[in-house]
């Protein structure tokens, strides 16, 4: 008897929710958190930023980080709709949008500091330093004590900025423009600077930071409110450097944390934009971290005592299609935790779907079929704000081969290119095929052959260079546009290449104008020897003009390679037919071969994965294609029927 359904591992297993929030509530994201080297960093201080893609773990690092129990504490600020559009409208007369939108984000910061001390003074006893009871009295007095959401502190300190707030209980008259001739900026920039200085004073008066430790102001989901207008920009770089003056201006009293998408920081240009490198922290995952992550979500479901080689040969199998089933799943995936977490736990459900105690590997490749569908559409809606048109980018490659040269994607995009122009006019500079391979790369849809490898964004910066021709669509996304093979090369079948589209005679029986062996009308026997070894030689020949091409794919190399090899099998079986006295029509046989080098040239040629010289491997197709026409002595019934 089996185990019962409901008992069976793969019921228990679940690897979580695809967003931090859920998982911070259920446990989850407690019990299979991995700490890895951007946690440390950003607890330890020595980071300021951390960017990384959507998905890519930052919320669940900046959750973690909240729920975590920071000793000095710790204050979450995520806007929504309404407080994004409050920061983007504040303006201020005399100072840019960059370094207004800072004062806001400055007095935001300057108010949940002194929201946090007000609280944290209960914990020194009753008597309270003079410095916190001027902060009580200040919030009170600026209608700060009640506010909780976001969105009203913001549209309090944009009044006060922008008029005058009450700073009486500072020592600090109302209304500090002195002098008719002081800006909007200069009064909001002296005002702020004074609530600034009596936070530093209240941290100053505790003096508890060695025992307590640094507030931590953790700033995340500004995705959620930005979109690509100048408004925006200056709203992140507000922010940028509002918490680089937070560094500055409270030393180890308090400091921010920022979670930002990496698109969006990589979009920003300020004057001030290379003091921020030294704070940057981009989360990259390797494969080992990935497995470690999964095995952790597993854990933390399935029980603490699942062991590696339960998970990964027990509930999942030991390897799909031949490849180690971890390298498998991984390298579909792009590179970022909540993808993974979708990828396995589609895999658990289908498996479930069908009433399986463990995930099989027809359960993971229908899986892979689904989730791929799934990722094509996410990364046009991931980046539909900065480019709107990338949705329609896929079909430049859809049913093709996932290897595509510099000159294919050329020929292919000067088709499309009227159609996208005019869909999206105000976007045709970067509707070019230089900008859209660059495009494609950066958003991790296509990577580049350097050397011997083939790099995706995720694990190299450097961008698509000018002499770089040859690249990969990420395997995420091959079986949603159908790009299962290097190049859309046809396989080679005997008996099914027939210029008229009628199934010919198979090569294996003596039906047609060439009568095999053991035909009285038929040729010798050592005729059909020749042929098989006329065959055999033009395999080799195209064989080596496959190894010599330095700029063929390796892929597709490999691709050419095995057909060879299949059709040399189908010459060697013909051998083993005519030694044992059976019928074999060899003429068929090569005259098949030859259609297929014909078609397979033509095929090589418009992919555009080599030049089409007398020493490339479509030209030696030819060559050999016509050599073996020529050694049955017939016609092959004109390449062009064959190709229409």
């Amino acid at each position: 008897m089996g185990e019962p359904a409901e008992s069976a591992p793969v019921k228990r297993l679940y690897f979580g929710h695809e967003d931090a929030e859920r998982d911070i509530a259920s446990g989850l994201l407690r019990a299979g958190f991995v700490r890895t080297t951007a946690y440390d960093a950003a607890l330890s201080g020595r980071k300021m930023l951390i960017l990384g893609r959507k998905g890519s773990g930052k919320s669940a690092l900046c959750m973690q980080l909240a729920a975590g129990g920071h000793p000095g504490g710790t204050v979450l600020i995520t806007p929504d709709d309404a407080a994004g559009d409050e920061i983007r409208r504040f303006e201020l007369q005399g100072l840019t949008g960059d370094t207004a939108k800072s004062l806001i984000w400055r007095y935001v910061f300057a108010v949940q500091a002194a929201r946090h001390l007000v609280e944290h003074a209960r914990v020194h006893g009753r008597r309270q330093p003079r410095a916190v009871r001027r902060l009580r009295k200040f919030l009170h007095a600026n209608g700060e004590s009640l506010q909780d959401r976001l969105y009203d502190r913001l549209a309090t300190g944009a009044r006060g900025l922008q008029t005058s707030l009450s700073l009486e209980v500072f020592g600090v008259k109302a209304g500090l423009d002195v002098a008719g001739s002081t800006t909007e900026g200069a009064r909001a920039t002296r005002q702020l600077e004074v609530v600034e200085q009596g936070v530093a004073d209240a941290f100053d008066a505790l003096g508890c930071v060695d025992s307590h430790g640094r507030l931590l102001l953790l700033v995340d989901q500004l995705e959620q409110v930005w979109s690509s207008d100048p408004d925006s920009h200056a709203m992140v770089i507000g922010l940028l450097l509002a918490a680089k003056h937070i560094a500055a201006r409270y030393g180890d009293w308090m400091r921010c944390l920022l979670f930002l998408r990496s698109d969006i920081y990589d979009m920003l240009a300020f004057g001030e934009g290379d003091k921020f490198h030294g704070d940057e922290l981009r989360i990259h995952w390797t494969l080992e971290d990935l497995s470690g992550l999964a095995l952790a979500r597993a854990r933390a479901s399935a029980g603490p005592e699942l062991t590696w080689d339960q998970l990964w040969g027990g509930i999942f199998p030991h390897t799909v299609d031949g490849r180690d089933t971890v390298e498998r799943l991984l390298g579909t995936c792009l590179p970022r935790p909540r993808d993974v977490i979708q990828y396995l736990n589609l895999c658990r459900d289908t498996a479930v779907e069908h009433d399986h105690q463990v995930v099989t590997e027809a359960d993971i490749n229908e899986a892979t079929r689904q989730f791929s569908q799934w990722k094509l559409q996410d990364l046009a809606n991931e980046y539909l704000v900065a480019h709107p048109y990338l949705g329609r980018l896929p079909l430049l490659f859809d049913n093709a081969g996932y290897v595509a040269t510099r000159s294919a994607i050329e020929e292919r995009f000067a088709a499309y290119a009227p159609t996208l122009h005019s869909t999206f006019p105000a976007y045709t500079e970067a509707l070019t095929p230089s900008a859209v391979i660059d495009t494609l790369f950066a958003v991790n849809f296509l990577g580049v052959r350097r050397g011997g490898d083939v790099v995706y964004v995720s694990s190299g910066k450097l961008p698509v260079q000018p002499h770089e021709t040859e690249f990969h669509i990420h395997p995420c996304f091959r079986p949603a546009l159908g790009c299962t093979q290097p190049t859309a090369l046809r396989s080679f079948h005997p008996g099914l290449l027939s210029p008229d589209g009628s199934p010919p005679p198979s090569w294996g029986s003596p039906q047609s104008g060439h009568r095999s062996a053991g035909s009285a009308a038929g040729p010798p026997v050592g005729r059909d020897f020749a042929l098989l070894d006329r065959l055999s030689r033009s395999c080799g020949s195209v064989q080596a003009a496959v190894g010599r091409a330095t700029r063929l794919p390796d892929d597709t190399r490999a691709q050419v390679l095995w057909q060879l090899t299949r059709m040399m099998g189908h010459a060697q079986d013909g051998l083993l037919r005519l030694r044992s006295g059976r019928p074999v029509d060899t003429g068929v046989l090569l005259l098949d071969a030859a259609r297929y080098f014909t078609l397979l040239a033509g095929q090589l040629r418009a992919s555009h994965v080599e030049d089409d010289g007398r020493d490339s491997v479509a030209w030696k197709l030819d060559d050999e294609a016509e050599r073996l026409v020529r050694a049955v002595g017939g016609s092959t019934g004109g390449s062009g029927d064959f190709h229409s």
